[in-house]
């Protein structure tokens, strides 16, 4: 039996369900390292990381470069061994420049002392825990919120933890490689997640697009009362972690609620090889395998690069482009970030970059909504994005508050089948910063209003 959820949508076409025929077959190549890197000291949700070097210093691979900035962020670690030659805000795929580290590649991949294999069951749980913080571990499906976050918040709430192999997103085929190449790093690092949360059972989601991963993963946990493979049918977006957790378990995350309070953990396949690396060979996050595809590319591949390495690296690895591409995408075509330049370097939460030429970005002028409903039918959040659109564009928060619009996860559905092709993430995007706004402002009125009785 496959398990999914109710709503979503299955992007493709006949030919190429899914639109992944392009990198699916492509085997990860690692690309040499650049001859220098710029390292952002956020590549993470939470605060920035401190840096720990100015220019001038030497560093080495593996060595931490800067400090977390709190409790909800992660540390940066240089990804070549060479001479920092500066620090200075540098261009960041959120279109923003970013305090970076750029470090000179001296090409000796020289590794620091602190990576080193570390012995898990002679650790404590929290130097366990530690030890993920330390080597800079986040979500790298592409929320990056940092992992001892998400473990240490779950420890006594969660029973199950589930891995995110649904890859549903069109083009990205990074984890899929993944999981048929080095399926052994998967696995032994959700045996270090089961240990360390102290959970009854672990679930490997994926996509029935992936059947050929199947036989691997299978082999690896056969025998294990823990670890169980769970099939899902092919739908986006099922990555999601409400849906993930729904279509596996049949659990329901409550409105403004965490995975945690329906007892779940979600990590992403190669978050759980980011743990199998730090406690097997103290490797802390250095490297990304990032998924280069989009009709403007000459060779679409999967490519293996250092963090900090400029995407224009991975583009030029292709073969450039082969048609002047008239968007960019950092990320996949229903959740990426639209990039002005190439000349941004690769995060840990980066799993692909598209390059789209042609008629591919279709738009229309004056969209205008014909009220057809097919996208209260596709809402994975059971939604009705009708009226939000309706209330978001008279800018009635009130309105936009009653129907739910902070629950939209902004995963782009509904404007894949509209057929009007309204721009409603965007719509929502800013309704919903609005409302935060509102909310925000109120409650300080309410404490300035308590403070002067």
């Amino acid at each position: 039996m496959a398990y999914t959820f109710r709503g979503g949508i299955h992007p493709g076409t006949k030919n190429d369900p899914g639109f992944k025929a392009a990198t699916n077959k492509k085997p990860i190549e690692v690309l040499k390292a650049p001859d220098k890197v710029i390292l952002p000291v956020s590549m993470h949700i939470g605060a920035p990381a401190k840096p720990l070097v100015k220019k001038g210093d030497i560093v080495n691979m593996g060595q931490m470069i800067a400090e977390a900035g709190g409790f909800v962020s992660a540390p940066v670690h240089a990804s070549v061994s060479g001479k920092v030659v500066d620090v200075v805000p540098m261009l960041h795929q959120n279109g923003s420049k970013v305090l970076s580290i750029v470090i000179e590649n001296d090409h000796e991949d020289r590794l620091d002392e602190s990576v080193k294999p570390k012995d898990f069951e002679a650790m404590s749980n929290d130097e366990r825990i530690q030890a993920i913080w330390d080597a800079g571990i986040v979500g790298h499906g592409g929320a990056t919120f940092p992992t001892h976050v998400k473990i240490k918040s779950g420890i006594g709430k969660c029973d199950t933890i589930l891995i995110n192999g649904a890859e549903c997103e069109p083009y990205i085929t990074s984890d899929h490689r993944l999981l048929l190449e080095r399926p052994e790093e998967i696995v032994e690092g959700v045996r270090y997640l089961v240990k360390i949360m102290g959970v009854k059972k672990a679930y490997i989601g994926i996509e029935l697009n992936k059947q050929d991963t199947f036989a691997g993963i299978e082999k690896l946990i056969a025998g294990d009362p823990v670890i169980e493979l769970a099939p899902l049918e092919c739908r986006y977006p099922q990555g999601a972690e409400k849906q993930l957790i729904n279509a596996v378990t049949g659990r329901e995350v409550p409105s403004g609620k965490l995975p945690a309070d329906a007892g779940c953990a979600v990590f992403n396949v190669d978050t759980a090889g980011a743990v199998y690396r730090c406690f097997a060979k103290g490797m802390p996050v250095i490297r990304r395998v990032v998924t280069i595809s989009g009709s403007a590319v000459a060779e679409p591949k999967n490519l293996e690069a250092r963090t900090g390495t400029l995407i224009t690296e991975l583009i030029d690895a292709c073969g450039g482009f082969k048609a002047a591409p008239n968007k960019l995408l950092a990320g996949g075509p229903m959740m990426g970030n639209a990039q002005f330049t190439t000349d941004v370097p690769v995060l840990k939460g980066t799993n692909a970059f598209r390059a789209m030429a042609g008629d591919e970005d279709k738009r229309v002028k004056n969209p205008t909504c014909i009220r057809c409903g097919r996208c209260v039918g596709v809402c994975p959040m059971h939604l009705t994005p009708v009226y939000m659109n309706m209330y978001a564009a008279k800018n009635d928060l009130e309105g936009c508050e009653e129907y739910d619009v902070l629950d939209c996860i902004e995963c782009g559905s509904c404007a894949y089948v509209c057929p009007a092709r309204i721009p409603l993430v965007q719509q929502f995007r800013v309704a919903k910063m609005r409302v935060q706004e509102k909310r925000r402002a109120e409650a300080a009125a309410a404490k300035a209003a308590a403070e002067n009785k």
